[in-house]
């Protein structure tokens, strides 16, 4: 079993270039990181471990949320296509669980919907996905266990499969970041998110952070950039780019074909989606990236304020 890497800072790690297995270039997780790996007989392993966390999103403010390893969202999982991987989850978590591998091709017994295709994972105990990674793109993973409570706690991560070698509808890029849209219901003096909110959220967050909390994506003039952003709201998201065109060039299910893109500067994510939108960073400055619905902006500053006009 792997010793599990635990960590708690909200900063953006640096990028975990590969040691071992199959060269690619990572990714940076916005306000998160990447977790390790080792090799055992050719098999690329990880340790997740669901439990309960204190985030903090945005200075000064901190949330009591359930995670992975110590963060929500939980650490992202790099592999490459053609990776046999195998995952030891770990629940200490006051309830059962599961990890759904989102978007993934793999074995029935492996998707991880408990009461479907696998008993659920108990408190305390440990339970072994094993699959290959068969396609390249840009996925996420959640439970399928007491889903309203645990993805309302900040049970989530992302996956990222990278293709082994060149391929025809995937391009090289000089920046790739990656981020989830999550969203929580916090009062005002309270720390832990209300699960049964079905709308009316007052933290709208970026991995977790809300601004200014939200590290920005740092890159050179001219950089071919990369962000892939999947959304587990309970909304859809449109995400806009100032001063910049981007094309969408992949999905959860997989790249885009090239005759299917063009440039836009608005994409609308929808409830379970996975975008990954790539464009030339050839305008210099400070260039804004936000959702396009006013009030996911302001957060909590415009809940329950009385119309002052007229």
């Amino acid at each position: 079993l792997p010793e599990p890497v635990i960590q708690t800072s909200a900063a953006t790690a640096d990028p975990l270039v590969p040691n071992t297995g199959r060269p690619y270039n990572p990714v940076v997780t916005v306000n998160g990181w990447t977790l390790p790996w080792r090799i055992n007989n050719g098999v690329k392993e990880f340790h997740l471990v669901a439990e309960p966390v204190v985030r903090e999103v945005a200075p000064g403010f901190v949330v009591n949320m359930w995670g992975y390893n110590g963060q929500s969202p939980g650490p992202t999982i790099e592999v490459v296509e053609g990776d046999r991987v195998r995952i030891f989850v770990t629940n200490k978590l006051p309830e059962h669980t599961t990890i759904h591998w989102h978007g993934q091709r793999l074995p029935a017994g492996m998707d991880g919907v408990a009461g479907l295709n696998q008993p659920a994972i108990p408190a305390g105990k440990t339970f072994v996905y094993e699959f290959e990674a068969r396609r390249p793109g840009t996925f996420m993973y959640h439970p399928h266990a007491d889903e309203m409570t645990q993805m309302a706690m900040g049970m989530h991560g992302f996956w990222v499969t990278h293709p082994k070698t060149k391929h025809p509808l995937i391009s090289d890029v000089d920046r790739d970041f990656c981020f989830l849209l999550n969203a929580f219901d916090v009062e005002p003096g309270t720390r832990t998110p209300k699960i049964n909110t079905m709308t009316d959220f007052n933290i709208w967050c970026w991995n977790s952070r809300i601004f200014p909390g939200i590290d920005s994506f740092n890159v050179r003039l001219g950089d071919r950039v990369r962000l892939r952003v999947g959304n587990l709201t309970m909304t859809n998201h449109p995400i806009h780019l100032h001063g910049h065109e981007f094309v969408m060039t992949g999905t959860d299910g997989g790249p885009t074909p090239l005759a299917a893109r063009w440039p836009e500067v608005t994409a609308d994510i929808a409830v379970g989606q996975m975008r990954q939108l790539d464009f030339i960073a050839d305008e210099e400055g400070d260039w804004a990236l936000h959702c396009h619905k006013s009030h996911h902006t302001m957060n909590a500053m415009g809940h329950a304020v009385p119309t002052m006009i007229g």
